[in-house]
């Protein structure tokens, strides 16, 4: 089996601040733990333009923190509402969507000068808050509490995160969160399938194939094959009825080629046994630094972390 990776994840099964709680770690002081950044600056806002979210705050990065959201309302001119709403994006500079569950209790004369918060869970590396003024203006802010726990271990602490990761990877068989690959063949197979490793198939970007000539010809999705995702399995291209492979001379050098996506979505969808096992990991690598070596053996004589990924290794063979 052939296999090479084209986009790495962009998310950690576990978090920097998750193995931080888990280990006890801390910077020593609530101060260096937090930091505080605005996203609508707080001042008076006038009424919005066509009934619209016309303030649009400043993206805050969030990717590996915990974040909170908090409006702090002002006085209300009378009858004066706002309305405030948390949005997400990948990217600083957008597109922006609205966060399911984002929505603040709107601001009027009757619950004015008071801090409202939102705890952000989404999966974004982005956040920012939009707001619209109606009736009359209205004094508000908001900012985006971030639990950062600076330490100066930070980066011993990631390596360990990654290590921890890739073994757990090793061991499962698994990939754990969203990434492409590449994944040659040297020739079709006799059945009417091709398995596809790693489990949690999301989709297959193409299938393409190369003749001796070197001449490349991709695939059609549903014509030429059929692709089964099978949730947590081991996925699978499969021939429609009454199809079959190509015919042809195929090229000496990885002459098949399937670009899949895999990987559960977010950090939260893996399943807990897999995430404690990573910590587990995580703080042996911590504590005993000098004592242990990261290798595929070396977490057979932990039970409980062996215990706790026996169920979700992939058997198949490839």
């Amino acid at each position: 089996m052939k296999l090479s990776l084209v986009t790495p994840p962009v998310l950690t099964p576990v978090s920097l601040i998750d193995i931080k709680l888990h280990c006890k770690i801390d910077s020593g002081s609530f101060s260096d733990n937090i930091d505080e950044n605005q996203s609508i600056a707080p001042g008076s806002h006038a009424i919005s333009a066509g009934g619209l979210y016309t303030y649009l705050g400043t993206g805050i990065n969030v990717l590996g923190y915990t974040a909170v959201v908090n409006l702090i309302s002002g006085t209300n001119g009378a009858t004066g509402t706002v309305d405030v709403k948390i949005q997400e994006a990948d990217a600083l500079a957008g597109p922006y969507t609205d966060w399911t569950g984002g929505a603040f209790t709107q601001v009027t004369t009757a619950n004015d000068n008071a801090v409202q918060e939102i705890a952000y869970t989404g999966t974004k590396q982005f956040i920012r808050t939009a707001a619209k003024v109606l009736l009359a203006a209205c004094e508000f802010g908001t900012t985006v509490i971030r639990l950062t726990a600076t330490s100066v271990e930070d980066d011993l602490l990631t390596d360990i995160i990654d290590a921890a990761t890739e073994y757990v990877q090793d061991v499962t068989r698994r990939y754990l969160l969203t990434q492409t690959f590449d994944y040659y063949l040297q020739e079709w197979p006799s059945e009417n399938y091709i398995k596809i490793p790693g489990g949690n198939l999301q989709s297959i970007t193409s299938v393409k194939w190369k003749d001796t000539d070197g001449t490349e010809t991709t695939l059609t999705a549903t014509t030429d094959y059929l692709v089964e995702t099978c949730g947590e399995g081991i996925g699978r291209i499969v021939l429609p009825y009454g199809e079959t492979w190509p015919s042809g001379t195929l090229y000496p050098s990885n002459p098949i080629s399937i670009r899949f996506v895999a990987g559960w979505t977010t950090s939260a969808g893996i399943p807990a046994k897999i995430r404690n096992a990573i910590k587990l990991i995580c703080a042996d690598q911590y504590v005993n630094r000098e004592g242990q070596v990261l290798s595929s053996f070396a977490y057979q004589e932990n039970k409980a972390v062996m215990r706790l990924l026996y169920s979700s290794i992939l058997w198949d063979e490839f």
